[in-house]
């Protein structure tokens, strides 16, 4: 049997461990494991089980990770999101549809220094759901905001998905973190727009807030200082060279916990969320064990080469293979969650992308944006999910309908980003 043919068995054989719910860090380990052995050999399959936790636990980029998710915990532990929600929902005082629209920007704001979709999704429920729903919101629009505003976690810097596409593919961090920056904020600004166009066509979806006077709104930015601080010093650092991404993801965390103690966070409070910070990096650390085991069996199966060679048979234009592909993720997104997509597919993705001459950092960014889309699309939209957990008097039809607006905004976004690459790369190439 050839290596091409063990290599699409081994595929076929994970995605039906997957519908039969085998976790996907351990599935992605068996796959790789297994189809290396039958490829190569057995001994060099246990070689490579030595080997790989410690390449993948010892990687410096890595490092990055566990701190990120440390800055949202803390930031939610801290009542920074209690208070970004208070500031947006003051600036936007009087605005119809107000509620949603700070809930969408204090998503938004909240993501910039998460790095978590999900993080971002529950932390914000929390907050904003019941002062909504005191308001009267349509309990759809309500939940499709916090469902949709929560994906912005994916994109707008540090982001998560895109440091670990950055180190799959060996991108500049700093890069995928600068090109995920205007595409974030696109999101941020047409969600707010999508709010304001359902309040027009359906007023009764909700009703005027209270008015805020200009001094309120300037004093209400108070709230926000502590966000943009963080998010400032980290991007700016690394955007001027003063520290690397990691260093940046470090410094963040710092300066988070820094303002937790200020704000009264102690021991238990302080132990809570390292134990949180610890669970969320298990995972994510698993995961890309298992995907380092299969990212090996690709490579030396060579079934994304086999891929790429059928694909220049075809004599596609480029355009059509990166369409393709985007459809690929958006039917998986329906299914997977972001990160899991992510570390499974790349490695078989990537060299074809590269094969046609498509820009690999912008097409991280679209790739990510496609991802962000799964997060909020039925049947399996993670972040629908979270909302339900959160809020379980409301059902999951209305969630899904309230996100719909926010679903088709989003394939607005990445239409513009598929015609126009400069949103994406124009802060990485100047």
């Amino acid at each position: 049997m050839g290596s091409e043919t063990i290599g699409a068995l081994g595929l076929g054989l994970l995605l039906l461990l997957m519908i039969l719910r085998v976790p996907v860090a351990l599935t992605m380990l068996i796959i790789g494991v297994g189809g290396f052995s039958q490829v190569i050999s057995w001994d060099a399959a246990i070689s490579m089980v030595k080997s790989v936790p410690v390449e993948v636990l010892t990687n410096y980029s890595f490092s990055a990770v566990p701190m990120f998710i440390l800055m949202g915990v803390l930031a939610a532990h801290s009542g920074m999101a209690g208070k970004l929600f208070e500031s947006t929902r003051v600036i936007c005082g009087g605005w119809k549809g107000g509620l949603a629209i700070a809930a969408v920007g204090s998503c938004g704001i909240f993501s910039a220094i998460s790095g978590s979709s999900l993080a971002t999704a529950s932390t914000m429920t929390r907050v904003a759901l019941p002062e909504m729903e005191r308001y009267g919101y349509n309990r759809g629009l309500a939940t499709g905001a916090l469902a949709a505003g929560g994906t912005l976690g994916i994109m707008i810097p540090p982001s998560i998905a895109l440091l670990i596409y950055a180190i799959l593919t060996e991108q500049s961090v700093g890069d995928m973190f600068m090109a995920g920056l205007i595409p974030g904020l696109l999101g941020l600004l047409f969600y707010g727009l999508t709010v304001t166009v359902m309040m027009r066509i359906k007023p009764s979806l909700a009703v005027p807030g209270q008015p805020t006077s200009w001094r309120e709104k300037l004093g209400s930015l108070a709230g926000l200082v502590p966000f943009f601080a963080v998010f400032l010093i980290i991007i700016l650092g690394i955007y001027f060279g003063l520290f690397t991404p990691t260093e940046g993801a470090s410094v963040g965390a710092f300066a988070t916990l820094l303002y937790a103690l200020v704000k009264g966070i102690r021991g238990a409070g302080l132990w809570q969320a390292l134990q949180e910070t610890l669970a969320l990096s298990t995972v994510v650390f698993f995961m890309l064990v298992g995907a380092e085991t299969l990212g090996y069996f690709i490579s030396v199966s060579r079934i994304s080469f086999s891929i790429s060679d059928y694909l220049f048979s075809l004599d596609l234009a480029p355009i059509v293979v990166l369409l393709c592909i985007l459809a690929m993720y958006f039917i998986l997104g329906m299914f997977m969650d972001s990160i899991a997509m992510l570390v499974i597919t790349v490695p078989v993705v990537y060299p074809i992308i590269q094969a046609v001459g498509i820009d690999p950092v912008w097409f991280g960014v679209i790739t990510v944006l496609t991802v962000e889309l799964g997060l909020i699309t039925p049947p399996v939209g993670m972040n629908v999910f979270v909302i339900k957990a959160m809020a379980p008097h409301v059902g999951l039809g209305e969630i899904f309908k309230g996100v719909a607006p926010f679903i088709v905004s989003d394939f607005v976004r990445l239409t513009l980003l598929i015609l126009f690459p400069v949103l994406s790369l124009y802060l990485v190439t100047g």
